[in-house]
């Protein structure tokens, strides 16, 4: 039962933070990204390539706070319940879920990446050059967020 209670007080405050728009979806999209990124891995029988996938895992892992954070940040300024950002901040807070939007679609390319990887189908060398897309899109997130609340 305890799983249960905090199951349940872990989505009020994902609610309190994030909302249940826009802002509460880009979070997801990327978490459930990272959920089938490691999915993946979990599958690759050799252990030099699983070693270097876990490794590319852990640091997309690093970025779910700061996607947390930047989603956090763009739901104070513009709250939402939708699946619209509210017209009040549209222009101002488009590129910024845009740029969660982009890094989540990078981070399911990068997991298709791997499990191409896994079927000896492709190579690390996209993992890893999937994997720097995502970085790339969370940090121009970070930097429209911060320059929203410096405007």
């Amino acid at each position: 039962m305890a799983g249960f209670f905090s199951a349940a007080r872990a989505a009020r405050r994902d609610d309190a933070a994030l909302g249940r728009g826009v802002w509460r979806r880009a979070h997801d999209r990327f978490r459930r990204g990272l959920d089938r990124y490691h999915q993946v891995t979990e599958e690759v029988a050799d252990a030099v390539t699983a070693n270097a996938l876990v490794l590319t895992g852990d640091e997309l892992a690093d970025l779910l706070p700061r996607v947390r954070a930047v989603c956090a940040a763009a739901h104070r300024a513009a709250p939402s319940e939708g699946s619209d950002i509210p017209a009040s901040a549209r222009g101002r807070l488009s590129d910024v879920h845009r740029a969660l939007t982009r890094s989540g679609n990078a981070l399911a390319a990068t997991a298709e990446a791997a499990a191409m990887v896994r079927l000896g189908a492709g190579g690390l060398d996209a993992v890893h050059r999937r994997a720097a897309n995502v970085v790339e899109f969370v940090r121009e997130a970070e930097e429209r967020i911060a320059g929203e609340s410096t405007d």
